[in-house]
């Protein structure tokens, strides 16, 4: 089963992210903020990190950059309502996607689903 990391610092939208992606067959594990999920990328298995841009204490672009020190292979995506902050994000996480708030947890969940069914086609 996918492991999916999810660093959201609102609960509401924690929930529904967590909610819609394990409804697809993924396992979530929610984090309220970046210094949460730290010491879980050092413990743990994840095949993607699916993190908020804006939080208090670590932001989610910091994040992806620890985390790419801790787990070479996690793949990343960022959730942003921020125009200006998704170039930022691009150009510090050049491999990471960035979907852009607001959007619909149906397009969450298919761009998951792409970024995995990628692999397993090309079997990378």
């Amino acid at each position: 089963m996918i492991r999916i990391l999810l660093a959201e610092d609102d609960a509401v939208m924690r929930e529904y992210l967590a909610r819609a992606l394990e409804r697809s067959g993924y396992a979530v594990t929610p984090v309220d903020r970046g210094t949460a999920a730290i010491p879980l990328i050092e413990t743990e298995h994840f095949d993607l990190l699916l993190t908020d841009i804006v939080m208090p204490e670590m932001d989610g672009i910091e994040l992806a950059q620890r985390a790419a020190e801790l787990a070479p292979d996690l793949r990343v995506m960022f959730i942003t309502g921020f125009a200006a902050v998704t170039l930022k994000a691009g150009k510090t996480v050049p491999q990471a996607r960035v979907l852009s708030k607001p959007f619909h947890l149906r397009d969450l969940v298919l761009e998951v689903d792409r970024m995995f069914d990628m692999e397993r086609a090309t079997g990378i």
